[in-house]
């Protein structure tokens, strides 16, 4: 799937503000996700902010053969991104590493890299943010837009989502919109 700069346009809105319920397509995809030893809206903040300065380079940067700017970015993604030996001052994010590392068996991403997904022309990025809804004391669901697939590209928001301070990402799973309409409205 290309995301058209429309789309992209609407994702960075609904990163910045909560969409309406009416808005919503029939499914959505949601990720489970345990954080680590905080509220979960600090977890979803740290989550919005990076997501916010990516669509944003989607929206109006020129995705070539150039490292894009990366001052809009947090410090801690920042630092999060880079050498693996690399000290990080956050404890979340490196657990966050950690863990993403055991679970993908993989490395971490470098930020250029992990950018480039974004570019409205790149077609691995299967999904569109909708949502980050608290689910309990130290939960929340994470909910895309996979166009109904169940399978999809989403290793970059993996990424994003340990590297924000998960300790455990499960799914993703495809549910009615009214699944998402119904922890929106805490029921």
């Amino acid at each position: 799937m290309i995301h058209s700069e429309e789309s992209v346009a609407a994702e960075l809105d609904r990163v910045r503000q909560r969409p309406g319920i009416e808005s919503a397509p029939p499914v959505l995809a949601a990720f489970t996700v345990d954080v680590f030893e905080e509220t979960p809206e600090a977890y979803a903040l740290r989550v919005r902010r990076v997501l916010s300065a990516a669509l944003h380079l989607a929206c109006t940067a020129e995705f070539g053969d150039e490292d894009l700017l990366t001052d809009e970015f947090p410090d801690w993604f920042k630092a999060v991104s880079i050498r693996e030996g690399e000290a990080l001052p956050q404890e979340f994010a490196r657990h966050g590493r950690t863990a993403y590392v055991d679970r993908s068996g993989g490395g971490h991403w470098s930020l250029q890299n992990w950018i480039y997904r974004f570019d409205p022309e790149e077609d691995s990025r299967g999904w569109e943010f909708w949502d980050i809804v608290r689910v309990g004391p130290s939960r929340v669901s994470v909910w895309v837009d996979s166009w109904g697939d169940s399978f999809f590209g989403s290793l970059e928001l993996l990424w994003l989502l340990y590297a924000a301070g998960a300790t455990r990402v499960e799914g993703p799973e495809v549910h009615k919109a009214g699944t998402w309409a119904s922890e929106v409205r805490g029921r």
